[in-house]
């Protein structure tokens, strides 16, 4: 059986170019990230995401994409439907618990279907981030809430409805991205806030959560961590505070490796992400001339990182929800309307 690479990959467009499939068939990736590029209508986005598979001879082949609700979406109107930022779910949660979590459920239960139906079974979500005053806009609105307490149990239940419908959640952006004061699409953020004050706050949310399946870490120098490296090319940041602290042992993606945060030699930024601790590196431009260079020198996927892939497949299963999605839509829209 031929080995698998330790990295998810974008493609250029809305089908693959033979290029590109002879390029996966011979690399064979761990999985797949698609974006608003790669997804004109759920006809299309069914043969590309069969097409991917057929690539790899995997027909469970990991595909992904960001599909939070709010902002960030890459299945977008009018052929899907909008879905609510986190926040508005927070905000609802934080008035009425149990209103909350059913509208949290809801807004989860239809994303899973919606992705189900097209051929992706895996959502880089939930954020766990939290809202901090001051901060980037880079998080904002896709953080559920200020409150740690308040984020994990938001978080919770967008996990568990995942699992359970045939999705693996990728929790994100561990050990903490709100702080942040740049985007990191464009440039490499730098936080200052003590140790002490991170582990009572944002560290709490991925730490109640640590049992997730998946996670996704950050381009972010933590100074009072390791003040030479954002955490993703930090091996102290994956050892001390991720498997340590906070106490994660699912599976680890980097984030984006061709964001600015971390723009540098493509020919090292995959190596130095999976030697710093992640599982699986994440290249997102879909330019074969750049992924050719990234994936040259890649190791196989460690035994590691595969034992925790088999974990997390035993985790997610898949149910048929009784309600129709128009239901469950009007049930949502219902309850995001109330003014308590």
């Amino acid at each position: 059986m031929q080995t698998i690479k330790p990295i998810i990959l974008g493609c250029s467009g809305p089908t693959l170019a033979q290029e590109e499939r002879d390029f996966f068939a011979q690399l064979n990736p761990f999985g797949f990230i698609l974006f608003q590029r790669n997804c004109e209508n759920p006809d299309q986005v069914r043969l590309l995401t069969q097409a991917l598979r057929a690539t790899v001879g995997r027909p469970d082949a990991p595909i992904f994409i960001d599909q939070e609700g709010g902002r960030v979406a890459r299945l977008k109107p009018p052929l899907w439907p909008s879905f609510p930022s986190q926040r508005r779910l927070g905000v609802l949660y934080e008035q009425d618990q149990a209103l909350g979590r059913m509208a949290i459920h809801l807004h989860a239960l239809l994303i899973a279907r919606m992705l189900r139906d097209v051929g992706i079974n895996g959502n880089c979500a939930p954020v766990l981030d939290l809202m901090i005053d001051g901060a980037s806009s880079a998080i904002g609105d896709r953080a559920l809430a200020f409150i740690p307490d308040v984020v994990a149990a938001g978080a919770k239940v967008i996990i568990d409805t995942y699992l359970q419908n045939g999705i693996f959640p990728v929790i994100k952006h561990i050990p903490g991205h709100g702080r942040v004061r740049v985007d990191p699409h464009a440039e490499l953020p730098y936080v200052d806030c003590d140790l002490a004050t991170l582990r009572r706050s944002d560290f709490i949310p991925f730490s109640k959560l640590s049992d997730a399946p998946i996670a996704m870490n950050c381009h972010v120098v933590f100074r009072d961590i390791d003040p030479k490296n954002p955490i993703s090319f930090s091996h102290k940041a994956h050892e001390e505070i991720i498997r340590g602290e906070i106490g994660f042992d699912g599976l680890l993606f980097s984030d984006d490796l061709a964001m600015g945060a971390v723009a540098g030699d493509l020919k090292t930024v995959a190596s130095r992400a999976l030697e710093a601790g992640a599982d699986i590196a994440l290249y997102c431009t879909g330019l074969l001339p750049e992924m050719r260079i990234v994936c040259a020198d890649l190791p196989d996927m460690s035994r590691a990182a595969q034992a925790r892939w088999d974990r997390a497949q035993d985790m997610c299963t898949e149910t048929e929800s009784v309600s129709t999605a128009d239901v469950m839509q009007a049930r949502l829209d219902q309850l995001l309307s109330l003014e308590l």
